[in-house]
């Protein structure tokens, strides 16, 4: 999604390139594209697919045959995450407390499900600024509370530093999270104010917001977390430009910080 402006096959020359060893996908473009042809691509490129997203919006209706598709697509790319957005406030869960509930007896649907085909639920908090209408889960504790209830095999959660940083609970949620193997995803972006008109894109290049980054991902790192770190950007101005020039930018970025 950094660099949503290039088409898949721009993206993985351009990774290849750049010496990117995986890339994390979206589910739009991957269909459009062909789930067995994207599979192919990436694969024959020699890069992994880090994770798929996303699954989730478990507070909808036809939430479990889109949910079980997801996950299909997650084995067919070869990746063994799939991250969950859980899904807002709606008719049927029109509270915190009804959500998560349906958010946690979702997940443990899909659990088993995910599990026979390799693939892994990271259920990711969003900041509370998205509470009503994307994510009912708000924090790490919250996520970890409902992952959990099921094996770490088949259900973890995403660490994004975006969504996490404000919480000063969020450094003890991480430990907890790694000892028990259940980190799943490690996503960067940095917090930069303004906020954009419906705050969904204001997610700022690394190094140029508020969060150290560089901490979290020590922090991260003690945990003996070893996986994929995916930078992860929504932003207007970055995807009104040239998307390669993007994506050097994002790696440098990256390796500064």
């Amino acid at each position: 999604m950094t660099v949503k402006q290039l088409t898949l096959p721009e993206l993985v020359a351009a990774c290849v390139r750049l010496g990117v060893p995986g890339v994390g996908l979206w589910r739009e473009p991957v269909r459009e594209y062909g789930v067995e042809a994207a599979a192919a691509l990436v694969r024959e490129a020699g890069l992994a697919v880090t994770t798929l997203c996303r699954g989730g919006f478990f507070t909808t209706d036809g939430w479990e045959e889109e949910n079980r598709a997801a996950i299909d697509e997650a084995a067919t790319l070869g990746t063994d995450t799939l991250v969950l957005v859980s899904g807002g406030l709606t008719t049927a869960c029109p509270d915190l407390p009804s959500a998560r509930a349906r958010i946690a007896e979702a997940v443990g649907a899909l659990a088993p499900y995910a599990g026979e085909r390799g693939v892994r639920l990271a259920i990711e908090p969003l900041h509370p600024m998205y509470a009503a209408d994307r994510c009912a889960v708000s924090t790490l504790d919250q996520a970890l509370d409902i992952a959990e209830r099921f094996p770490a095999e088949q259900v973890g959660v995403t660490v994004d530093t975006y969504h996490l940083w404000w919480d000063d609970r969020a450094p003890a949620a991480v430990a907890r999270a790694g000892a028990a193997g259940r980190i799943h995803s490690y996503q960067l972006a940095d917090w930069t104010t303004p906020l954009p008109a419906g705050v969904l894109t204001g997610r700022g290049q690394l190094g140029t917001g508020v969060i150290d980054l560089r901490a979290w991902s020590d922090l991260v790192e003690k945990t003996g977390y070893t996986g994929p770190v995916e930078v992860e950007l929504f932003n207007d101005d970055l995807w009104a430009r040239d998307g390669v020039e993007v994506l050097e930018e994002t790696l440098a970025a990256f390796l500064d910080v």
